[in-house]
């Protein structure tokens, strides 16, 4: 415990030996599953997971229950699901390492909510800076289901269950990991020490915008995917917006205005030096610029998307995979709703 409390609630790139030592934090990571990822995904939170795989004890959640707190349509649940995680394994989770699992198939998810629900009052839940975020964002109002107000709850549930020490997160989402510690020390003393005190973990990840300069979205189509052939990428590069000055090939830009110098930067950054000067210049026209950071992209990309394709072949030996991950998942749930049990005197 007072290792725990020593530890700082913010732990960034880099930082995980010092803070951990010899042990390798455990990690629950999840998505709200939405089918086929994009290039934003992979940089924000894919890539980031994929490395902490050697340093780390990666559970990986796919959050299907977090769905219906905005959708209630699951028709095609199972498959965005499939997809989601078909684009996981073949983009470097290893699931031998970092077990993948939904959130539905382990009951205790549910359990631990419920318990966790009765530990925090309404108004606490409606102070919450993403919650108030996503009412103002969806222009839900009244009309906001008791489980959407209650998703940090949940949130905090999934990482728990997992006894998780490490949340990657991004600094949005930073109110949600002081919840989830706030949920860890309430019940510890109320009922005894069952769970660690999480640290947030921030990496070095800039976020993408979309091919519009916007956020990048699926449902305003300006996403590159991860799965997209090399054709459909420079298809979706060509339409990306530049510099509304740089009008011309030999036009003066300003590459740090320029979501397309963002890509290079993240795919190209060899060439990073010529690119800004060469733009700057006026030397370097948009359609080459574009064709280059969409060259870096493709070749980076090559080998996964290939595995991608051969997965996506057989979805059956991909299903096996997660119900595979969903047994070792749900052996450590067992575990902690025991200790939770037990401390609670409950039968």
């Amino acid at each position: 415990m007072a290792e725990e409390t020593k530890r700082s609630a913010i732990i960034r790139e880099g930082e995980i030996e010092k803070a951990y030592g010899n042990k390798k934090p455990r990690i629950l990571s999840g998505m709200r599953p939405t089918g086929k990822l994009h290039i934003g995904h992979f940089a924000g939170a894919l890539e980031p997971w994929v490395k902490l795989q050697s340093v780390a004890e990666n559970f990986h959640l796919i959050a299907d229950y977090h769905v219906l707190t905005t959708k209630l349509d699951t028709s095609d649940i199972a498959q965005l699901s499939l997809d989601m995680a078909i684009d996981w394994i073949a983009f470097g989770i290893d699931p031998e390492k970092s077990p993948i699992f939904r959130q539905s198939k382990i009951k205790e998810h549910a359990e631990l909510f419920l318990i966790f629900a009765m530990l925090i009052t309404k108004a606490r839940l409606e102070r919450n800076p993403a919650v108030k975020e996503q009412v103002r964002d969806l222009d839900i109002g009244e009309g906001m289901s008791f489980g959407h107000l209650g998703y940090p709850v949940l949130q905090a549930a999934d990482i728990l269950l997992y006894k998780g020490d490490l949340v990657p997160v991004g600094e949005d989402q930073l109110p949600h990991v002081e919840m989830t510690r706030e949920f860890a020390r309430d019940f510890n003393n109320h009922y005894g020490k069952v769970f660690p005190i999480p640290s947030a973990y921030l990496s070095e990840t800039p976020r993408l915008p979309g091919t519009d300069g916007n956020r990048m979205s699926k449902s305003i189509g300006n996403t590159i995917l991860l799965s997209d052939t090399p054709e459909d990428t420079w298809k979706k590069m060509k339409s990306a917006v530049t510099d509304p000055q740089k009008i011309r090939r030999n036009d003066p830009g300003r590459p740090e205005i320029c979501l397309v110098y963002g890509y290079h930067q993240k795919w190209n950054p060899g060439e990073v030096n010529q690119i800004h000067a060469g733009c700057s210049s006026g030397e370097l026209g948009c359609v080459d610029c574009k064709k280059k950071v969409t060259e870096k992209l493709n070749e980076s990309f090559a080998p996964q998307r290939a595995k991608r394709s051969e997965l996506a072949k057989d979805p059956g030996a991909v299903l096996d995979i997660i119900e595979q991950g969903e047994i070792r998942a749900r052996g450590e749930a067992e575990k902690t709703i025991q200790a939770v049990r037990s401390a609670m005197n409950l039968g």
